[in-house]
């Protein structure tokens, strides 16, 4: 019988090159010029960007008898600054005073504007564009403008010189704008899933906790971001609500290294970069929840 030969397989799989060790080469990468000048172009933005933080570190560093030298870096690094100015000042409590602030102010914000953002997407009343166009409005009218106001009504209260004065008016003035964020977050999500949720035996409550909150959470750290930058840059409130240095903000704090005929920079600038770090702890912390807000609705 004669011998049957089988053919060869078409499309015969290859296996990958492999180097002496017969670990696979992985192909390299060829960089194309206009990748190279994005690249450079983005390092350029950032590095100008980056700059005046640099410079503030490197102030913050000086010792005071080199603040008036020409030169870029000073000949020796001062890191008792950072010392100096947490013991001769009433920086610890300020900086106490602004968490508080606006972890409060934040906490309050969205205590009040999840239901009424969920109740203003979902329930279609009468006078609803109405209430949407006032709460817009409202962002219209700055701190400085009520002020007198603000303050006549907290002197009669007796809540000068208290926390939670700072509290209620940051959760005020960022208020609106975080119910406006949050109902467009939870327009765009189906009502369907929340009646799916509720026929399998969730109340409207348990279906909003556990259905539309998750979803709509890019939404909510765009509010918590807003609201707790909002809060943590304001300056003009503390400054006119608090007169005690001790219930003062840490913006008010720091501004009083700045004197009548001198202005301390290295103690300054020490307490600036004091000042960052909460808030870069923080975007470190909700950074992927701020991507996704970026991005959310762009791919269906």
């Amino acid at each position: 019988m004669a011998q049957q030969t089988i053919p060869a397989a078409v499309g015969t799989h290859r296996s990958a090159p492999t180097d002496g060790s017969g670990r696979p080469v992985r192909p390299r990468r060829t960089l194309r010029p206009r990748t190279v000048a994005v690249a450079a172009v983005a390092w350029l933005i950032a590095a100008v960007f980056l700059l005046p933080y640099l410079q503030m570190v490197i102030t913050a560093l000086r010792p005071a008898s080199e603040l008036r030298d020409a030169t870029y870096l000073p000949d020796h690094f001062a890191w008792s600054n950072f010392v100096d100015v947490w013991r001769e000042s009433n920086l610890g409590s300020n900086l106490r005073v602004t968490l508080l602030v606006a972890g409060g102010s934040t906490l309050l914000v969205l205590l009040v504007a999840i239901p009424a953002a969920y109740y203003t997407a979902r329930v279609k009343y009468r006078g609803r564009k109405v209430f949407l166009l006032l709460v817009l409005v409202t962002q219209m009218f700055q701190p400085t403008s009520l002020l007198v106001g603000l303050y006549r009504e907290f002197y009669q209260l007796g809540m000068l010189n208290s926390v939670w004065t700072l509290v209620l008016c940051n959760a005020a003035f960022n208020l609106a704008f975080a119910i406006w964020i949050l109902t467009a977050y939870f327009s765009a999500i189906p009502v369907q899933l929340e009646e799916a949720a509720m026929i399998d035996g969730l109340g409207r409550g348990g279906a909003l906790l556990r259905v539309t909150l998750p979803l709509a959470m890019p939404g909510v750290v765009t509010a918590v971001i807003f609201t707790f930058i909002a809060a943590w840059n304001e300056f003009v409130m503390g400054l006119t609500l608090s007169t005690v240095p001790e219930s003062q903000p840490l913006t008010v704090g720091i501004n009083s290294f700045i004197g009548n005929y001198t202005v301390q920079w290295n103690y300054l600038f020490a307490a600036s970069v004091i000042a960052i770090v909460p808030v870069v702890v923080l975007f470190a912390f909700i950074e992927r929840h701020v991507v996704s807000g970026l991005t959310a609705g762009a791919v269906k």
